[in-house]
C-alpha cells in the first residue's frame, strides 16, 4: 500500500508553532507531536528543517513545507508557502514524504513555476501536495500532475475571501472532488468532530486539523471570547 493510500480516511494533524510560543521549543514540539499520534494521528504536516526531521523519528507520514518567520504584513497576496526550488529542496533533504507548496495562480518569487516544483518533487521519488484557494487553481494543479491537492489556502488569499471564513469551505471540497480525479483533503478551520464527519461524507480523502489541536492560545481564545 502507498502513502496516498494509507492516508485515505485518516487525519493528519498539522504540527507547527511560530517563534516566541511555548510550542515553538524543540522538545515541547517533540511532545507536541507524539501526544497527537498517541492520539491516532496517521500523518503530520511540519514547517521547516528541525521539524520536518523530528516529525520523522515517529515513524509515520511526514508533509513538509517552509513559512517564512514571521510572516509577510501582506500574507494574503504573496507566496510564501515553499515558494522556490531552493525551500523544495530544502524540505526533501529534511527527509519529508511529501512536499506541501503554494499551488495557487499568484506569481513566485525568482520566476519560479509550478511545473518546475512538481517537476523537482517527483525527481526526486517524493509526493507533490498543493495548497490552493480557488476551484481553478485546484484544477490547474491536478492538471499538472500534482498528486494531492489541498483546500488550505480557502480564504486566506485575496481571490478567496469569503464570508464564511470561521467554517471549513466544503464548498471548494465537493467541488474538487466533483471536478478533478486527485485525492482532495479539507484543510483549514476545523474546530469540530462534525467538521471531520461532513468533510469524509463529501468525498475528502484526509483531513488535516491545525490549531483546533495543536494552539492552545487559539483553542483558549475561543472559549474566553465565547460571546464574540
Amino acid at each position: 500500500m502507498d502513502i496516498i493510500d494509507e492516508l485515505k480516511g485518516k487525519v493528519i494533524v498539522s504540527s507547527q508553532a511560530s517563534a516566541g510560543e511555548p510550542f515553538y521549543d524543540m522538545q515541547a514540539m517533540k511532545a507536541m507531536m507524539q501526544s497527537v499520534i498517541n492520539g491516532g494521528a496517521a500523518g503530520l504536516r511540519v514547517a521547516g528543517n528541525r521539524d520536518i526531521k523530528l516529525a520523522k523519528e515517529f515513524g509515520v507520514t511526514v508533509i513538509g513545507l517552509t513559512k517564512p518567520e514571521p510572516l509577510p504584513v501582506n500574507w494574503k497576496e504573496v507566496v510564501y508557502i515553499t515558494p522556490t526550488l531552493t525551500e523544495v529542496n530544502e524540505i526533501i533533504e529534511a527527509g519529508a514524504d511529501i512536499v506541501a507548496f503554494d499551488g495557487t495562480s499568484r506569481k513566485r518569487q525568482n520566476n519560479c513555476t509550478l511545473s518546475e516544483i512538481l517537476s523537482l518533487i517527483h525527481s526526486k521519488g517524493k509526493l507533490a501536495m498543493a495548497d490552493i484557494a480557488t476551484l481553478e487553481e485546484g484544477i490547474n494543479c491536478a492538471k499538472l500532475g500534482v498528486d494531492i491537492i489541498s483546500t488550505t489556502l480557502s480564504g486566506y488569499t485575496q481571490e478567496s475571501l469569503s464570508d464564511s471564513a470561521d467554517k471549513p469551505d466544503f464548498k471548494l471540497l465537493q467541488e474538487l472532488v466533483n471536478s478533478i480525479d486527485k485525492p482532495v483533503f479539507l484543510e483549514g478551520r476545523i474546530w469540530e468532530v462534525e467538521d471531520v464527519r461532513k468533510a469524509f461524507e463529501l468525498g475528502a480523502h484526509s483531513v488535516v486539523i491545525g490549531s483546533a489541536i495543536t494552539r492552545p492560545h487559539l483553542i483558549t481564545k475561543r472559549f474566553v471570547n465565547y460571546n464574540n
